[in-house]
């Protein structure tokens, strides 16, 4: 086996030599061609099926059923042998940039392409995702070469240095390099003809379980109607002839995605090595390491911070749906650093085309040191010529027209100040549930403090939702099981109360959680909520404390 090194001076004439191309072609068209020698010996099963049913002479209605049944199953299997075409590159949701609008993305793409050996894309689609990838239109299942096309993710640009993303964007030109793209049609053709033939079976299978519930249902309805038991709804053998040779195609699929996965997980280590060799080996090491925890940090952010206010109507100011990830960056860069050290060691799936990050970041750190740790160390979103420009309209390119129809804030404060309002507003715990059931009325907090002041607290706490063994337990065991619930739902019912008097502040902030005050007291303190619910909610409980707290916000 060749040193690493020695690998990687093989991907300067353009990736892996021809030969190993030709063997994943020849592997791919196999697996396709057995895609459909499947769908042949199922038809054939069927018809040797309906010729025993003719030659054995059996009973007309139990043939003409049998025959219908195999008609039936052999459309999902005729549909997915002949009536489905490659997957084209649709293109995902993006803003499409053009040389003149980003000069210095579109000259550091083409400079690193002709480094890699290969052919610049011919367009460039910035996203809103934690990811890069390149897409070719190839023609005749990958034999001809087409048009390319490489997406960008704007958060990507926002959290890698302008070295971490050269040696990102290396990766994905290293797989045009090595064919990987050409080739992937006729891998995704087969891919997607066995999903699909699944999925129609599925479908039919789902559709006949229903045809049969409603009748069971109908017939149910009638038998109550009548004073009679009606027997349980069971729709178990319902479809099981289409689930059935789902199941046989699933198997299929199984077989086709582990025969196609260690060559996707070859081609990911030799792109990586190509990123390495023109990047740099801390470059594509480091790159590697931050983007598990951009992902995440991406993901807390848009549901933390950028569709906070979605529920009550609100949207970010202008520009910052993706420019405040950019924000949220450099307020928890301390988080960041300990994520960067926590990679995932196994890949997301069996079936994932990638291999562990792990795994890809030892390979790489052990390479030779290569003396290039101080290179383009400046933010990579200073490659876009104006960046709150594009990410202003990056938005007007991802987002659907119901997001951008909703009301614009001024700025971060008001969209929390909005939002957390419209959620205390409608506030319905699990507590208000048991509070409706218990008096039959709206749930109101003062019509709580009556009952707990009634001692019936324990009473209607046997209303909310509860695990087995709270529902067993009795006395003080059972207290401690739903206090967490009381306590959590009696907050928020005291400050839905503060909040629509107005005297609830609100204070906003990147690097932690939204922090709530509450009204000062005649001290000049801040009132104690803590302590007044837990009062309330106590073995013997007191509400004179959360009382005198909302009557005495009510008059400062």
């Amino acid at each position: 086996m060749l040193p690493p090194h020695h690998f990687v001076m093989s991907l300067s004439l353009g990736g892996i030599c021809p030969m190993g191309a030709t063997l994943r072609a020849i592997r791919a068209l196999v697996l396709l061609a057995g895609f459909y020698l499947l769908g042949v010996l199922l038809l054939a099963a069927l018809a040797g099926i309906d010729y025993a049913l003719y030659a054995f002479d059996a009973p007309s209605s139990l043939a003409a059923k049998l025959y219908i049944v195999s008609v039936l199953l052999a459309i999902p299997v005729v549909r997915g042998m002949f009536m489905l075409r490659t997957p084209r590159d649709e293109g995902m949701h993006g803003l499409h940039v053009t040389e003149a609008d980003e000069p210095r993305l579109w000259h550091t793409v083409r400079e690193l392409a002709e480094q890699v050996g290969t052919r610049a894309p011919a367009e460039i689609v910035l996203t809103g995702d934690v990811n890069a990838a390149v897409t070719e239109n190839a023609r005749f299942l990958g034999l001809l070469p087409g048009k390319r096309r490489l997406y960008l993710g704007v958060p990507l640009m926002q959290g890698l240095s302008e070295a971490q993303l050269r040696a990102v964007l290396c990766h994905e030109l290293g797989h045009y390099s090595n064919s990987d793209t050409r080739l992937a049609a006729i891998t995704v053709r087969g891919r997607a003809q066995v999903l699909r033939t699944i999925r129609h079976f599925e479908e039919r299978a789902a559709k006949t379980a229903g045809r049969e519930r409603d009748r069971q249902e109908k017939k149910a309805a009638k038998a109550t109607a009548k004073g009679k038991q009606a027997r349980e709804i069971d729709t178990g053998r319902a479809g099981i002839t289409y689930r059935t040779m789902a199941r046989l195609y699933t198997g299929y699929a199984k077989l086709y995605f582990r025969a196609t996965l260690a060559g996707s997980r070859r081609q990911e280590y030799a792109a990586d090595l190509a990123s390495a060799r023109i990047a740099g080996r801390d470059a594509t090491a480091s790159a590697l390491r931050e983007i598990p925890a951009l992902d995440a940090a991406h993901d807390f952010y848009m549901q933390s911070y950028a569709t906070l206010g979605a529920p009550a109507g609100l949207l970010p100011p202008r520009g910052e749906v993706f420019g405040g990830f950019g924000h949220l960056l450099s307020a928890r860069a301390l988080e960041l650093a300990e994520m960067r050290t926590e990679l995932p060691t196994e890949p997301t799936s069996p079936y994932d085309s990638h291999p562990p990050i792990a795994e890809r970041v030892r390979r790489i750190e052990a390479l030779p040191a290569d003396g290039r740790t101080d290179e383009a160390k400046g933010a990579a979103l200073g490659l876009l010529a104006h960046p709150e420009r594009t990410l202003a309209a990056l938005e007007e390119a991802v987002l659907t027209e119901e997001a951008r129809a909703l009301r614009r804030t001024a700025d971060w404060q008001e969209l929390l100040d909005g939002s957390m309002g419209s959620r205390l507003a409608g506030l319905d715990s699990p507590l208000h549930r048991a509070l409706a059931m218990y008096t039959q009325d709206t749930p109101t907090l003062p019509a709580l403090l009556q009952i707990i002041d009634e001692g019936r607290l324990w009473k209607l706490a046997q209303r909310l939702p509860l695990s087995d063994e709270a529902a067993a337990a009795n006395g003080r065991a059972f207290r401690e099981f739903v206090r967490p619930v009381l306590r959590t739902s009696l907050s928020n019912m005291a400050l839905a109360k503060l909040g629509s008097r107005g005297l609830l502040r609100w204070e906003f902030s990147w690097a932690e959680a939204a922090t709530v005050h509450l009204p000062r007291a005649a001290d000049g303190t801040e009132a104690d909520l803590d302590g007044a619910v837990d009062a309330a909610i106590a073995d013997v409980p007191d509400t004179a404390p959360l009382r005198a707290l909302l009557a005495s916000s009510r008059t400062s």
